[in-house]
């Protein structure tokens, strides 16, 4: 296919790097088995050798493979004075049993100098009888041309010899990388031509070139977009953007522009819909909250919130979106706040399977609620959860599966060690139940005693858990008799959603949002509620 682009997923490797991420074992394959299940056709899985994991990785993907993608193993050339076959760092490299090896070496002449303290020629001869040993040994290899633009960009008449090398050695692509993200996108262009017409007057078994872009710039998925529209056949890059510094190009961005908007085959249509749930699910493993404001896969991505806005999008989402979200797996979102009207509120109760009348005073109702409750200072605009409990009881279809009696929170700290113990009073159904339960903090200990409570009556609160807590001080000039407001995200591993809660006392704001977050829980586990009179406030 001409317009077929091969996507090299470095996630695994070099957004590991990313300050912050760590991953074990279980981690990596549960990630490669995602990228697998996207369609990804390369994933490049670490650097056998380097550390056990890595290791064990590849062994563990021996005896259970993907389905569908290539597994690549990630190496240096050769060392300086060595022969290939006689450095014994390439031999966990044959061992990890890949079809396919991904090479990087020096392109720039001053970290052959300087870097590596050998000369020149020893670096092209490295390069070569690297690439000859491994593709001896039955292995296709992939070459990255480490920091490729800046090694240009000073000499390029030697950077040109690297390639050069690399291409005559047998390596099937060359990829072209910039390491350190200081080149913008028209310079990619203009070098990536130069590259093109400098192989077109070489005989070498040259097939492809790739581009590998870091965003210390801010422009990486930019560079690879230009890099592709001049040529350019492989893109590595990671999920969510992930790696060292600022990152790596952005496969959530990259795909879907090129799939959707410049007509290059990726991966099938079925799996481009799972983009945004493996973003999420990567955001999840790695233990870093996703980006909601992030392009294409991102909470926000499709998230309309002026009333005018919403008038429009309701008539023909073209007026304010650049595609179906669904065709990456995401949805559009009516985002509810004090800038909300009446369109607002009809369309944000229609997402709910709500459908109202425009005359029903409930609308009406729903709206004088929320601007009222949003002048205290709840923000529903981040906490939806909250605001479909809202509108569910101005309907009188809020579920009542526990009513709050009280509760203390006690803190004891001896030394460094701080503890809290939290004592919770509530009824489920008339049945009153006093439980306590220790944690690492108030807002721990007031969440474990809640569960401990009511795990006996809805069993699926053993699967919910807070996944994210955040405090704003709404008026600081108050001093301590501030109010607070408390976001808190909980998550039952499919699904996240957000409560808030509001008081000048920070725990009776948490615990506001830590039962309405037990409370959507539940709305989403579509239990039977145990029914306690439906209230409207």
């Amino acid at each position: 296919m001409t317009n077929r682009l091969w996507i090299y997923d470095t996630t695994l490797r070099d957004g590991a790097q990313c300050e912050g991420l760590s991953l074990s074992l279980e981690d990596k394959l549960r990630i490669a088995r995602q990228l697998d299940s996207l369609g990804i056709p390369f994933i490049e899985g670490g650097w056998p050798g380097a550390n056990p994991k890595d290791v064990q990785f590849f062994w563990r993907l021996k005896e259970q493979p993907l389905t569908q993608a290539e597994v690549v193993a990630f190496c240096s050339t050769r060392r300086p004075g060595k022969t290939a076959a006689n450095d014994e760092m390439l031999q966990p490299i044959l061992s990890a049993g890949t079809r396919w090896v991904t090479l990087f070496g020096k392109s720039w002449d001053l970290h052959v100098i300087e870097g590596l303290k050998t000369t020149l020629d020893e670096n092209l001869a490295m390069i070569q009888d690297t690439i000859e040993y491994l593709r001896s040994q039955g292995r296709r290899v992939i070459y990255d041309a480490e920091h490729w633009f800046d090694g240009y960009k000073y000499n390029p008449d030697y950077a040109l010899q690297t390639l050069a090398a690399a291409a005559e050695a047998g390596a099937e692509w060359l990829v072209l990388c910039d390491t350190n993200g200081g080149t913008l996108p028209h310079e990619v262009t203009q070098v990536v031509r130069d590259v093109l017409a400098f192989l077109a007057t070489k005989s070498t078994t040259f097939l492809h070139l790739g581009i590998h872009t870091h965003n210390d710039s801010g422009v990486a998925v930019a560079n690879a977009l230009a890099a592709v529209q001049e040529g350019v056949k492989m893109v590595q890059g990671t999920i969510n953007g992930y790696g060292e510094r600022c990152g790596n190009a952005n496969l959530c961005s990259l795909i879907p522009n090129f799939q959707l908007k410049l007509g290059y085959d990726c991966i099938q249509n079925e799996q481009l819909a799972k983009l945004t749930q493996v973003s999420r699910s990567v955001s999840e493993i790695v233990n870093l909250a996703p980006d909601d404001h992030a392009p294409f896969v991102g909470l926000s991505a499709f998230a309309h919130k002026g009333g005018i806005h919403v008038s429009a999008v309701e008539k023909n989402p073209l007026t304010y979106e650049h595609l179906e979200p669904e065709k990456i797996g995401n949805i559009r979102r009516i985002v509810i706040s004090d800038q909300a009207g009446l369109s607002n509120v009809l369309a944000k109760a229609k997402t709910f399977g709500i459908e109202l009348d425009r005359k029903n005073p409930a609308c009406r109702q729903i709206l004088e609620k929320l601007k009222a409750l949003e002048s205290q200072g709840y923000q529903f605009e981040g906490a939806e959860a909250s605001f479909e409990l809202l509108m569910r009881e101005a309907l009188e279809q809020r579920q009542r599966w526990f009513e709050i009696k009280g509760f203390q929170v006690h803190c004891d700290k001896v030394g460094e060690d701080c503890t809290a113990l939290a004592t919770v009073k509530l009824s489920v159904n008339g049945t009153n139940i006093l439980e306590c339960a220790e944690g690492n903090g108030p807002v721990s200990a007031l969440d474990s005693a809640l569960r401990k409570a009511l795990v006996n009556f809805y069993p699926a609160i053993a699967h919910f858990y807070l996944t994210d807590y955040k405090v704003r001080i709404l008026d600081s000039g108050a001093g301590t008799s501030a109010k607070t407001r408390v976001l808190l995200e909980s998550s039952n591993r499919q699904q996240r959603w957000t409560t808030v809660g509001v008081s000048t006392n920070i725990l009776d704001a948490s615990c506001q949002a830590v039962v309405e977050g037990l409370e959507y829980g539940l709305v989403l586990d579509n239990q039977e509620a145990i029914p306690l009179v439906c209230r409207v406030h």
